[in-house]
């Protein structure tokens, strides 16, 4: 067994433990060397300590389990190794920025550290940021169409005066991107939208959300980098892989608060319903 092999059976280790002792004699079992050796090969590797990376990871699941469940907080401080309310609200405060018990509160952003994954490069060392945002039923409107990618669709309306005629209607451009998922051919499902309560014609399409719970990342930096696609990758091959949360029935949502070509910057939110 090679050294990466070794590597990742370390990190099941530790998904497999959780919620009790990480113990050094069975690490020094998996890798065949040892613990200290590890600890400083780990530290090189990652650029954390060990500690930090388990720490990271049962506060992070933690953060799950009071967003998700009823339980007593130092229940939930106990299964994750803190044996007072006191230590782990310290913890968890100096990850989340919040205490424990305002998570139950006002639906926080909150800090999330993936399951490493050791290959050629390694996945899960970045922290991504996300919200877990309760929402009422809403209604959208726009233009759908099935392109080979969702870019198609946003040049239709930006060149046939869609967007114009949108904005006159509402009072906004479209700023909604909603993906209903590909055909077997890759050709993307997508619909140039933006909210609207009222809208009884029939020149566009209308879709109707439920109330529902919804996952909201964020998507900032410069176009020329693939910040948008690069965070989707994040979401898909680290965050939902190495989470207990899931993508929806519902059609996921990208909010363009801020896309200028010019400058070469955007901020998008992307909204992904439970």
């Amino acid at each position: 067994m090679d050294w990466t092999a070794r590597l990742n059976k370390v990190m099941d280790y530790v998904e497999e433990n959780i919620h009790g002792e990480i113990a050094e004699e069975e690490i020094s079992r998996i890798t065949a060397c040892p613990y200290t050796m590890f600890q400083s090969s780990f530290s090189q590797i990652v650029g954390i300590p060990f500690s930090e990376y388990v720490r990271r990871r049962r506060l992070t699941m933690a953060a799950y389990e009071l967003l998700n469940t009823n339980r007593k907080i130092i229940d939930i401080a106990m299964d994750y190794g803190y044996q007072s309310d006191d230590a782990f609200r310290v913890a968890f405060k100096n990850l989340h920025g919040i205490n424990p018990a305002e998570v139950r509160k006002a639906n926080p952003p909150l800090v999330f550290y993936c399951r490493l994954d050791f290959e050629i490069n390694i996945k899960g060392v970045d922290k991504m940021n996300y919200s877990v945002v309760e929402k009422d039923a809403f209604q959208v409107i726009g233009i759908r169409r099935i392109t080979p990618y969702g870019g198609g669709t946003w040049a239709i309306v930006k060149s046939d005066g869609s967007n114009d005629r949108i904005r006159d209607l509402t009072g906004s451009f479209f700023d909604l991107g909603l993906c209903f998922g590909f055909d077997e051919k890759g050709n993307d499902d997508y619909m140039c939208a933006v909210e609207c309560s009222d809208y009884q014609g029939d020149e566009y399409s209308v879709y109707q959300y439920p109330a529902a719970t919804w996952l909201k990342f964020e998507a900032k930096g410069k176009i020329s980098d693939n910040t948008l696609g690069s965070v989707w990758q994040q979401i898909n091959n680290e965050f939902l892989p190495s989470s207990k949360f899931h993508k929806g029935p519902l059609p996921t949502i990208e909010k363009y608060v801020l896309w200028n070509d010019t400058e070469d910057i955007c901020l998008v939110e992307i909204w992904i319903p439970q």
